[in-house]
């Protein structure tokens, strides 16, 4: 991280999106317990070390009340995952933001601060992996509220729900493999679940990784 910045420039929320519907699931996949916790209760314990602001982003603020976190509502009702987004850079009250889903037991914080540190070195809006061609990763990223905000609500009015369809209106790095690699040697921090076999293959890997 560059030094001699204000520290309200680099202070970072982290934002947990737990507002789907986990159809494929076919319950609610963030209460589900993972090799003996919820699973978003794990996303939380690797995200909040970086985190000088966070909450949650849920439609059911009762379910999370355990976690002991700020959570709030969707800013704008009935938008999707794009709304969720919108909601993460109209609430949050740092100028960097970074979201991710509650699906990812093993969320990257070291991805997470590279990204962070990117934009602060830069000029550009939105540092986002990518695990394929034209394949991004919107809720393991790092965006700067103002330019983004103002981006993904264009993309709202328009009715364009994708999560990326806002981005070419932004700057944006691209962490590409090569770059996020070294930060994720283990390859599981784009991991995420969304089925029970999905749910299990995690619980192996972590039962696996405490032998």
């Amino acid at each position: 991280m560059t030094e001699n910045r204000d520290l309200k420039a680099t202070a970072l929320s982290v934002v947990i999106q737990a507002g789907g519907k986990s159809i494929r699931m076919g319950e609610n996949k963030a209460l589900m317990f993972l090799s003996g916790k919820p699973l978003i209760q794990r996303v939380l314990e690797r995200v909040k070390p970086i985190a000088q602001e966070l909450f949650i982003v849920t439609n059911d603020i009762p379910s999370f009340e355990f976690l002991g976190e700020k959570m709030v509502n969707d800013s704008i009702p009935n938008m999707g995952a794009i709304g969720g987004l919108y909601t993460a850079m109209d609430v949050s009250n740092n100028h960097y933001v970074a979201v991710v889903a509650c699906d990812l037991p093993f969320v990257s914080t070291a991805i997470l601060l590279k990204g962070l540190e990117l934009l602060v070195q830069s000029d550009a809006d939105v540092a986002i992996p990518m695990t394929g061609p034209s394949f991004y990763e919107p809720l393991h990223a790092v965006y700067r509220r103002g330019p983004c905000k103002e981006a993904i609500y264009q993309s709202i009015v328009l009715d364009q729900r994708r999560l990326v369809s806002w981005l070419p209106r932004v700057k944006v790095i691209e962490l590409r493999p090569d770059l996020y690699r070294e930060f994720d040697p283990s390859g599981l921090a784009f991991y995420n679940i969304n089925t029970k076999d999905d749910f299990l293959k995690a619980e192996q890997i972590i039962e696996k990784s405490l032998k």
